[in-house]
C-alpha cells in the first residue's frame, strides 16, 4: 500500500532539485527559445488525439485518465482516444504502423532508446517551434538530450529513472550490517553474512541485460564506443564485469533465476522478504510497498549501485512523447503533448506512480517533495550513465539478454557468450567494427 505524502521538503529532494538546476544550466542541447510558439487560438483546434501509453496497465495507466478528462474540459473541441499497448509490443507495433502508414498514434511513450532510430527512420515529427515545447527550459539536461537527434527536437522527457540498490533495512539490521554495501566486494560480503545470520539470500540480481550494466560501468566499459564506432561488450572491461556477477552466484552471495519469470521471481521475494537486496528502479517501489516485508514504507532502503574498481554507475532510462509524423491532427497533438508534460501533471504521475519527473520545476511540487522515497534517488541518479545516442543502440539488449543469461546459467563460459553478443551488435550496428 502506498504511504501518505507529507508537506514536509526533505533534503534528498532538495539535491535533486540542485542536480537538475545545474545540468539545466549547463546543457549546450536546448532549443533556442525557451517556451515554444503557440496557435493565435488554442480554443479553436480542433481533432482527435491517439495516445499509445506503454506505462503499467494495472498500476500506473490508471493515473493518467483524471489528466486526459481535465485537458478534454480546457479543449473541449479535442477527444483523446486513449490507447494502452503493452511496453514489449510496442516498438514493433509503432514501426509496422508508421511504416505501412496506417495505424499508427498521433503520440506514443517511448522508451529513451528508441527515439533516435525513429527519427533517423523518419516517422517522428520535430518539434521545434511547436507548443509540445513549451517551457522546454525546465526540462533537466540528461533526460532532454535523449529527445535530440541531428540538430532537431524529436519529443519531451516524460519520465526518467536509474537502476539503485533497493535493500531490506530490517534484514540488513537483523544481519549486523549498519549501512548499504557501497562495492560490489561489500555486497558479496553482507550477502553471505545475512545468509548465514538470517537464513535468507543476500541478494538477487535479475539475468536481464539491462542489470547487468552497472557492472560494466563500473570498471569503466560499456556496451559500445559510440565516438570511435567499436563494440565493446566482449572487451577486457565487460569480461571483469561479468566474472563479478559470476562469482557472486557461485559463492552464494547472490541468487538469480534464468528463466522468462525471473524478473517476477525477483520482485515477489523481495516483498516476501525472503532477499534482502536487490537492483531495481524507482518504477518498481510501488509494487515493492505492496508485500509483506514493507507494510512499513520506512522498511524500503535505497541505495547508489556498488560501485566496481572504477566508479559506480547505472543506466538511465526513462520515457519521451514523441509526435507521428503522419499525424493528421498535428496542432490538437501538440497541446496535448504541453499538457500532459506541464510540471504539475509530472509531479501528478510521480507521486502516484512512483517515477522522476523531467522538470525541474517539478520537483517544488508537494507532491514530489513530500515524498521520501522519490528524494532517496537523489544519490543514484548521480550515478547515471546516458544511454549511447545512436539509432539501433535500443536494440543491442534484446541478444545480450539472451547471452548474459546463458552465461549466468552456465550454458556458455563469459568469452563465449559475450563474443556471440558482439556479433549480434555488429549485425544492428553494421558500421560498428568488433573488439
Amino acid at each position: 500500500m502506498r504511504r501518505s505524502i507529507t508537506a514536509k521538503r526533505s533534503a534528498g529532494i532538495a539535491a535533486i532539485a540542485a542536480l537538475a538546476l545545474a545540468a539545466s544550466a549547463c546543457s549546450s542541447s536546448k532549443s533556442s527559445g525557451g517556451a515554444a510558439a503557440t496557435p493565435a487560438d488554442p480554443a479553436a483546434v480542433k481533432g482527435t488525439v491517439t495516445w499509445w501509453d506503454t506505462s503499467d496497465a494495472t498500476n500506473e495507466a490508471p493515473n493518467y485518465q483524471p489528466i486526459i478528462k481535465a485537458f478534454e474540459a480546457k479543449y473541449p473541441n479535442i477527444k483523446v482516444n486513449y490507447v494502452n499497448v503493452p511496453f514489449s509490443d510496442a516498438k514493433d507495433k509503432f514501426k509496422t504502423a508508421a511504416q505501412s502508414g496506417n495505424g499508427a498514434p498521433d503520440v506514443l511513450r517511448a522508451d529513451v532508446g528508441w527515439t533516435p532510430a525513429f527519427a533517423q527512420l523518419g516517422y517522428l515529427q520535430p518539434l521545434d517551434g511547436t507548443p509540445a515545447l513549451a517551457d522546454d527550459a525546465d526540462y533537466m539536461a540528461g533526460p532532454y538530450a535523449s529527445d535530440h537527434y541531428n540538430g532537431k527536437i524529436y519529443g519531451v522527457p516524460q519520465v526518467t529513472d536509474t537502476l539503485a540498490l533497493l535493500y531490506n533495512k530490517d534484514l540488513l539490521t537483523q544481519a549486523g550490517i549498519t549501512t548499504p554495501p557501497k562495492t560490489w566486494d561489500e555486497l558479496k560480503a553482507d550477502g553471505l553474512q545475512i545468509k548465514a545470520k538470517t537464513g535468507k539470500d543476500g541478494v538477487f540480481l535479475n539475468a536481464a541485460s539491462y542489470f547487468l550494466e552497472p557492472f560494466i560501468y563500473g570498471e569503466g566499459g560499456d556496451l559500445i564506443d559510440a565516438a570511435n564506432k567499436k563494440i565493446t561488450i566482449n572487451d577486457a572491461k565487460s569480461l571483469k564485469a561479468v566474472g563479478i556477477a559470476q562469482d557472486l552466484v557461485k559463492s552464494g552471495a547472490a541468487v538469480t533465476d534464468v528463466t522468462k519469470d525471473g524478473y517476477n521471481n525477483m520482485q515477489t521475494a523481495f516483498k516476501d522478504g525472503k532477499v534482502a537486496m536487490v537492483i531495481n528502479g524507482p518504477w518498481s517501489t510501488a509494487d515493492d510497498l505492496k508485500g509483506t516485508a514493507f507494510s512499513k514504507a520506512d522498511n524500503l532502503g535505497v541505495a547508489t549501485v556498488p560501485a566496481g574498481s572504477v566508479k559506480a554507475g547505472a543506466p538511465v532510462g526513462g520515457h519521451n512523447l514523441v509526435v507521428y509524423a503522419g499525424s493528421k491532427n498535428l496542432d490538437a497533438t501538440y497541446l496535448f503533448v504541453a499538457f500532459l508534460n506541464s510540471a504539475a501533471n509530472q509531479a501528478t504521475i510521480a507521486a502516484k506512480n512512483n517515477v522522476l519527473p523531467t522538470r525541474t520545476s517539478a520537483y517544488a511540487d508537494p507532491q514530489v517533495s513530500g515524498d521520501k522515497l522519490l528524494a532517496s534517488f537523489s544519490d543514484p541518479l548521480k550515478a547515471g550513465v546516458g544511454r549511447p545516442p545512436v539509432p539501433g543502440a535500443s536494440d543491442l539488449l534484446t541478444p545480450l539478454d539472451t547471452d548474459y543469461q546463458a552465461i549466468l546459467g552456465g550454458q556458455k563460459s563469459a568469452q563465449d557468450g559475450l563474443n556471440d553478443a558482439a556479433t549480434q551488435f555488429a549485425q544492428i550496428l553494421k558500421d560498428f567494427s568488433k573488439s
